[in-house]
């Protein structure tokens, strides 16, 4: 881990989508992070010594999801594949697929494996994994605004290094080069997930902040909003989680998390949230080919 002082910082942004906004003064305590994403090598350990299973590799409870269709409900996880060309990108049922048999082990469906993929981040798992992962490693999930501090480097620049996306030419991250979803030139030379570690860490020590996979935070999604004084009570966690069900799909009450950083699938043509700002919204019962986490502790 690396420790981090804490401190005062420009968290969010005016100039990008709507929900990084408004910009504003935020303030975190100092702690240790993980200097890198929790590994397939780190998960396979924790499952050796604890026996857990993921949610990806569990049928979901009929109860949970009133009038789905019942094949649907089996062991399964979100997986990108590629289409065979152009697509409406008003809809990321092109390119994102719900397949059963992707989970941890399995990051591209039945077939696939981890050979190779020990020092990749582990990918596939929903918050019910990730908290038990971080309850049985003595750490914690950092929150919103302790990962933005991370990822920023004390920097208040467009990206986790400065304001070019690829200065002199270098990649700085794992991301999409090329249009997105038809064609990954991986000039960064990953097309998927990359080794931690691949990539400069930042003025913190940190690496991969930004691209490789998206990070879990403990921060439930919903606007921003200002940070509560000494005198300001906090808003109630129950009524954080509610604000956070997702309003296009009224009636489902599973609430959603906020994930940080971009992934090997954030191209400039469609998703540049390869930056600190950047921030989407997470079911907490979904997992992804393109989501991990790492862990803080706090003193």
């Amino acid at each position: 881990m690396v420790w981090l002082p804490g401190g005062t910082f420009r968290m969010g942004s005016d100039a990008h989508y709507p929900e990084e906004a408004p910009a504003h003064t935020a303030r975190v305590d100092g702690f240790w992070m993980d200097r890198h994403q929790v590994t397939n090598r780190n998960f396979a350990a924790f499952v050796r010594q604890t026996g857990h299973v993921t949610v990806a590799e569990t049928a979901p409870d009929p109860a949970d999801y009133p009038g789905a269709d019942p094949a649907l409900l089996v062991p399964a996880s979100v997986v990108f594949v590629r289409p065979p060309g152009r697509v409406d990108m008003r809809d990321v049922r092109n390119w994102w697929q719900l397949m059963p048999g992707a989970d941890w082990r399995h990051p591209y469906g039945p077939g696939s494996g981890l050979r190779g993929l020990d020092e990749h981040p582990v990918v596939h798992v929903a918050w019910a994994d990730v908290a038990a992962y971080a309850a049985w490693a003595g750490g914690d999930l950092p929150t919103e605004a302790e990962w933005e501090y991370a990822a920023s480097g004390g920097t208040t620049t467009e990206y986790a290094w400065g304001d070019e996306l690829t200065p002199g030419g270098e990649h700085r991250a794992n991301l999409w080069q090329g249009e997105f979803p038809v064609l990954n030139l991986a000039a960064d030379g990953y097309e998927t997930t990359a080794p931690v570690g691949s990539f400069p860490a930042n003025a913190f020590g940190l690496c991969d902040l930004i691209g490789n996979v998206w990070e879990w935070t403990s921060g439930w999604y919903g606007p921003h909003e200002p940070q509560q004084t000494c005198c300001a009570p906090a808003r109630p966690r129950g009524d954080a989680e509610r604000a956070s069900y997702d309003p296009a799909t009224p009636g489902v009450r599973i609430p959603r998390r906020v994930m940080k950083g971009g992934s090997f699938l954030c191209a400039p043509n469609y998703c540049r949230r390869y930056r600190p700002a950047a921030r989407m919204a997470q079911a907490v019962d979904t997992s992804t080919c393109h989501l991990g986490f790492r862990l803080v502790v706090r003193p």
